[in-house]
């Protein structure tokens, strides 16, 4: 059976791409990131989507003591209220620093190990927060260091939300089965979502 690493947060997106692994018939292993970040309630999501679907997962704890994301300083606002056109004008606070380079590096040592064939992502460029480590342009770059720096060049990263909107996000959702009032989306990682951060808006927006 083919092998596939999924990057997997406990998120809508991540978790709708580990069913569209499993839907084209990989053998699914997940990495969750605890990366000290302001949501880690995300984790127990993710922890409660793998053990449901027998996935087998590693959480990796990472520090990242400079900061520099509202993310992860609390000390700096998580923005809220933005309409859509300002969340696509600007990289926000909460872009965290080469987050999904350091993810994917991580992602790619496993592959190779694991002899998987694939990395799955659940990044999109469309309704997206203005991230640079989401744009196609990445995701291509990247393949083509996954290819120079590993022995067996042939791992695919692959991005199946990339070109979707989060209302065709959660169309898939819906066809694949996905449980997505079990999946978490919030910045703030409260009790209940705030509704107001960028996430919280996007997600609202693809269900409406």
């Amino acid at each position: 059976m083919k092998k596939a690493i999924i990057l997997l947060s406990g998120g809508l997106d991540s978790t709708t791409t580990l069913y569209y692994a499993l839907s084209k018939s990989y053998k699914c292993s997940a990495l969750i990131f605890d990366y000290n970040q302001r949501h880690r309630k995300e984790i127990r999501h993710a922890v409660a989507i793998a053990k449901e679907l027998k996935v087998h997962y590693h959480i990796i704890k990472i520090n990242l003591p400079w900061k520099g994301s509202s993310l992860l300083d609390k000390q700096m606002k998580v923005p809220t209220k933005r309409s859509v056109k300002k969340m696509s004008a600007g990289i926000p606070s909460t872009y965290v620093s080469a987050r999904n380079t350091i993810f994917l590096s991580f992602a790619l040592s496993y592959a190779e190990v694991e002899g998987a064939e694939a990395i799955f992502i659940g990044a999109n460029a469309i309704d997206y927060s203005g991230y640079p480590d989401c744009r196609p342009s990445y995701f291509r770059a990247f393949q083509k260091a996954a290819y120079e720096g590993t022995k067996v060049r042939a791992i695919k990263i692959i991005a199946p939300l990339i070109k979707l909107s989060k209302a065709e996000i959660v169309k898939l959702a819906k066809k694949l089965n996905v449980p997505i009032d079990r999946t978490w989306s919030c910045y703030l990682g409260d009790k209940k979502p705030c509704g107001v951060c960028d996430s919280c808006q996007l997600r609202a927006k693809g269900l409406e």
